[in-house]
């Protein structure tokens, strides 16, 4: 389908939103942006990534016209420690999004995944651009809206919003609800402070507290029941040996 770009302008006024058929990355076109001295607020969407970037470097799927990509460019009063917290925000803020949207509500996967039905659709990656005098967070978001079907490797880890309620999507909706909520929640942190975050991603995560997980750690797994978050955000996982570790980042996924 189409994205009607003129939709979105209309019901964002002032704000920069650039749009292409197909990009490597919208990271990449909003880091560039950033460095040239973008505004707070910008956007880069694309209908297809054909270098689509998760976490820790890993492909992001991309297909054409089926996803809401973007990359979200933010000049808050957040000092650099609080970039993890500046994830979990946006989280919230996508989650918050696709309920008002579809009337789907997300599960929050630590840090940075959205769950339905315990399969991904949706992903969130924040770097700090920091190659000018005015540094921001880069904020990449990509929602799965019209994915049918998955390829062979993901369909057991992946869903998508039609998948899961039976009914197309507007992708330009979905763009106006989410950046409606990212700024929201980016002002709730910047006036309530971490606490105000760290409490709602609790309330809104089946993951934080009293899940067994596993993750994945430098090669390794580790183990255990989640215990919360710390005030940086970072999970904590009491292990089955009984000691208490701070899970900075990884993978983390269910266990038995």
């Amino acid at each position: 389908m189409v994205f009607d770009l003129a939709s979105v302008r209309a019901q964002s006024p002032g704000r920069r939103i650039e749009w292409y058929p197909s990009v490597d990355s919208t990271m990449t076109e909003a880091g560039r942006l950033a460095a040239e001295g973008a505004p707070s607020g910008t956007v880069v969407g694309a209908d297809e990534q054909t270098a689509g970037v998760g976490r820790h470097g890993r492909s992001w799927h991309s297909e054409l016209g089926s996803g809401l990509y973007v990359s979200v460019i933010l000049r808050r009063q957040f000092p650099p420690a609080t970039l993890p917290v500046v994830t979990l925000a946006l989280g919230l803020a996508t989650r918050e999004a696709i309920l008002t949207a579809t009337g789907l509500a997300c599960d929050l996967r630590w840090p940075n995944d959205l769950l339905l039905q315990s399969k991904k659709c949706a992903g969130i990656l924040t770097v700090l651009e920091s190659s000018n005098q005015r540094p921001a967070i880069i904020a990449g978001i990509g929602i799965n809206v019209y994915h049918s079907f998955f390829p062979a490797e993901l369909s057991a880890i992946a869903t998508s919003l039609r998948i899961e309620s039976g009914c197309i999507h507007s992708r330009e909706r979905l763009l106006v609800e989410l950046l409606t909520s990212i700024d929201r929640y980016c002002d709730r942190l910047e006036t309530e402070g971490r606490a105000s975050i760290l409490d709602a991603f609790a309330r809104a995560s089946s993951y934080v507290s009293g899940r067994r997980v596993a993750v994945d750690q430098d090669g390794s797994e580790l183990r255990g029941t989640t215990a919360g978050l710390n005030e940086s955000g970072f999970l904590i996982l009491r292990g089955d040996d009984g000691a208490s570790r701070l899970i900075v980042s990884g993978g983390v996924r269910p266990c038995s």
